[in-house]
């Protein structure tokens, strides 16, 4: 995009924005192969939180919004993660992630953990990433299923239900429940591509799409998508304060004369931005019917993703041998890059129809996840030196492999289900059935030169006791029963046994009513109970983390190093689900639902805060150091601060909060029609219990007087504080002809969080309330052409900086200091992002 035309668009849309609002219906809905018709969204049929069939969003005994394929495009996202966000009040998607988690980004519900919400793909479980989000942050813990891999082109509709629903999904669906239906068109499709990029520069994005139907015989359908995009590197940070600036400890004069003779000079430290990734995904969806009423069935995606991000700057002289500067590898520093390598891929096959007098589904799914975990343009700095003589240079790779995830799930299901007449004002819906699932996890080494010592700088390889391989058996049984006593109420209970090979049983239990005390209002309410059991990711998961002046080990929960510290392996979450909320028709075309919730979960797991063993060189709790010691990890010898992270059952908390949706149509007759959409989401998170920290973290030293536990400030308020209490939404969609025209107002509430400068107390960083405008204009042409041009941010706003306390507590402490925004910021850390768009539907 050239730099004359992003004035040019940013002036025209600027012009068109005054007069409209906001964009893209949250509850906008329609039959997959054609735009959504003004009107008709509540009447739309779903499928998700209900085991009836037929039943309408606006009928729904629970808060559903459902969201067409159209209305993700129209918000002008190439990730599904962020069209979503824009369109659901109650869903928010990861802008940035620290380390890998910045190559997997995640989303979450209701605000709860991204693991506590359920991917559905066509009502089937879709299995989850193998990149576990580590680093400190609202998306900790973090290995949900990852939705990039699912092309958006190919999606029909997605139904999101914003209500607790382990009972009917399985007992991680304590937030809600994400189903994506895929396209089953059996003739026409489109082909599209866009291209874009941040308004100060980085971030070129570039996308294509083809999506075809077809019969391939006279009772089948086949769906195909392909998708391939681009993403390029962002950078948003401050000079390196190491080189740059004389008031940090780690400047040097002499170091500086060789340094700022580096192309880029000041600018050498890039982590501070988006990663770069190249993606291709392809999915299939299919049917064909048989005799007797059966169909068989079978959908399914692969994609590919390599995507790297950069880590922190080391210096000119960080690898060198016994000659000195003679024979350094990077004369000039090195920049290292975490880069992952991955396949993904997913494929159910099913056979449903009627079984004496009962709708039947057979269906089996598996899915996987495989990632190699790379560092590139990094060294070993003890490698290098231990083999380096005086006269002869060292060796060590500049690339490396450090290891591999790899995650697999294996599920299968029977569901029946069938009415009855018993005399009620509708038939008695009864189903009921089973699940057996399989889940795997497994963390392979790194190569000998990646763990060798303190292993490749600024990701150390996975060492052979952080590899291995675990696996969880679980069988499940549900029955559901809905009826209509009379006309107006309606009643829905489900109950779920599940039994878990490491974790023993469980019963979980949902009652949904609803009763419509006319045709313009309804009054609906939900009682629930949910149980999950951590990921395996959150059990075994280890690694060492390490910056230019620091290296912490990411503790397993269930190791025996963890033993030495008094931690207890990891228990499963339970969760209390009350709602209450009604669905209005105050006039004429209106609809409004208003839904309050409140969520308590007992022993939520939870990242802790950094555990010290050392702190700016000074040893803090011998205890730390011991246990890293037993669990076999070699840190730098370098670095001023050591010590460990750990997930762990620590927390109890409550959430509560309200959920707004009201769509409106407005005919201008001869001036074209605008339909509205306001959405909102109030949602706050409170510890109510702290469980006590471990007596071999009470030791006391000058930095901590009173010794260290678990879960301080700075985690708690990634929990309270990190997310805006609010995000409200105003839409409007304006069509005129073959022009239509959405603009897009989100106000998102204040956000803040204890930060640690590395030096000194923890001091409060803000990001405050911002209004973000989206908006995009399209043109049909003949021939079923379609182009539109459209930004993201579109006055290009950022959050508020740190503060300039922290940025001189920062440099006091040595660091580079180069993040400037938080990267809790709702909305991301990169302005504006412009695009165009072009499609061609056949």
């Amino acid at each position: 995009m050239t730099q004359g035309f992003k004035p040019a668009l940013l002036a025209g849309i600027s012009v068109l924005s005054i007069t409209l609002g906001y964009s893209a219906s949250a509850l906008a809905a329609a039959a997959p192969a054609a735009a959504p018709t003004p009107g008709t969204e509540v009447d739309t049929v779903i499928v998700t939180g209900t085991r009836q069939t037929g039943l309408r969003v606006v009928d729904s005994p629970a808060p559903v919004q459902v969201v067409d394929t159209s209305t993700l495009e129209r918000t002008g996202q190439v990730d599904l993660r962020l069209g979503l966000a824009n369109l659901v009040p109650s869903f928010n998607a990861q802008a940035f992630g620290g380390d890998t988690a910045n190559l997997t980004l995640s989303a979450r519900l209701r605000g709860l953990s991204p693991n506590q919400a359920l991917v559905l793909v066509n009502g089937k479980r879709r299995h989850t990433t193998g990149n576990l989000a580590v680093l400190s942050g609202v998306y900790q813990g973090a290995a949900a299923a990852d939705l990039g891999f699912i092309p958006m082109a190919g999606i029909g509709r997605i139904e999101v239900l914003t209500d607790g629903a382990a009972a009917q999904y399985g007992t991680d669906a304590i937030a809600g429940v994400v189903n994506i239906i895929l396209k089953k068109n059996a003739s026409g499709g489109t082909i599209s591509a866009t291209g874009g990029e941040y308004f100060d520069g980085g971030g070129k994005t570039a996308g294509a799409s083809v999506n075809i139907g077809m019969a391939p015989t006279e009772k089948s359908y086949l769906n195909l998508t392909v998708e391939t995009k681009y993403h390029g590197f962002s950078n948003r940070g401050l000079p390196d304060q190491r080189i740059s600036n004389p008031a940090s400890p780690s400047y040097s004069a002499t170091n500086n004369a060789i340094e700022s003779q580096i192309p880029g000079y000041p600018n050498l430290n890039l982590i501070s931005g988006d990663a770069e990734y190249r993606l291709s995904n392809f999915a299939y969806n299919g049917g064909v019917d048989l005799p007797g009423d059966f169909e068989l069935y079978s959908f399914g995606t692969y994609g590919h993703k390599d995507a790297s991000a950069y880590e922190n700057y080391r210096r000119f002289n960080r690898i060198s041998g016994k000659q000195g500067a003679a024979d350094r590898p990077f004369p000039l520093g090195f920049s290292p890059r975490e880069r992952i390598i991955e396949d993904d891929y997913a494929m159910t096959w099913g056979l449903s129809g009627k079984v004496a007098g009962w709708d039947a589904d057979l269906s089996a799914t598996y899915g996987k996840d495989d990632i190699e975990v790379r560092v590139e343009n990094s060294a070993n700095a003890s490698l290098y030196a231990d083999t380096s003589t005086l006269t002869t240079k060292g060796f060590t790779p500049t690339s490396f492999h450090a290891g591999r995830w790899m995650t697999t799930q294996w599920t299968n299901n029977l569901d029946l289900r069938r009415g009855f007449d018993v005399g009620l004002a509708a038939p008695l819906d009864v189903a009921f059935g089973v699940e057996q699932r399989r889940d795997t996890y497994k963390i392979g080494a790194g190569d000998t030169a990646s763990t060798y010592k303190e292993g490749s700088q600024s990701y150390p390889g996975f060492s052979k006791t952080d590899a291995g391989g675990h696996a969880r058996t679980s069988w499940a049984a549900y029955t559901d029963l809905a009826a209509n006593p009379i006309t107006e109420w309606k009643i829905d209970a489900a109950l779920r046994f599940e039994h878990f090979s490491d974790f023993g049983d469980t019963t979980v239990a949902k009652l949904t009513s609803r009763y419509d005390f006319s045709d313009k209002f309804a009054l609906r309410g939900t009682v629930s109970t949910g149980f999950r059991a951590p990921t395996l990711a959150e059990s075994f998961y280890s690694a060492t983390n390490v910056s230019p002046t620091s290296a912490f080990v990411q503790l397993a929960p269930n190791s025996n190093a963890a033993r030495l510290l008094g931690i207890d392996k990891l228990k499963p979450e339970k969760s209390k689900n009350f709602s209450i909320g009604f669905v209005a028709h105050p006039l004429p075309k209106l609809t409004a639902t208003v839904d309050a919730y409140q969520i308590k979960l007992s022993n939520r797991i939870f990242g802790s805060s950094s555990i010290y063993g050392m702190r700016n060189g000074v040893i803090v709790n011998s205890n730390v150091n011991a246990a890293i010691a037993a669990n076999g990890n070699v840190l730098d010898s370098t670095v001023t601060s050591t010590g460990i992270n750990i997930f762990s059952n620590g927390l109890d908390t409550r959430t509560r909060g309200i959920d707004v949706v009201m769509s409106y149509p407005t005919d201008l007759g001869d001036y074209g029609h605008i339909d509205w959409t306001l959405s909102g989401n109030y949602n706050q998170t409170k510890i109510t219990k702290v469980k006590a920290a471990p007596t071999a973290l009470g030791t006391t030293s000058a930095a901590f007087p009173t010794g260290q536990i678990l879960f301080a400030g700075n985690a708690a308020d990634l929990l309270e504080k990190a997310a805006p209490k609010y995000k409200v939404g105003l839409n409007g969609l304006y069509t005129f002809h073959k022009v239509s025209l959405t603009v897009t107002e989100t106000f998102y509430g204040k956000a803040e969080a204890l930060s640690d400068p590395g030096t000194g107390p923890l001091l409060n960083t803000v990001a405050s309330a911002t209004a973000i405008t989206d908006a995009e204009l399209s043109y049909k042409f003949p021939m079923g052409v379609t182009a539109a041009i459209g930004a993201n941010n579109l006055f290009n706003k950022y959050p508020d900086k740190f503060s300039a306390a922290f940025q001189a507590a920062c440099v006091a402490s040595g660091s580079g200091c180069v993040t400037q925004y938080p990267s809790f910021s709702p909305y991301g850390i990169n302005g504006g992002y412009y695009y165009g768009r072009l499609t061609f539907a056949f």
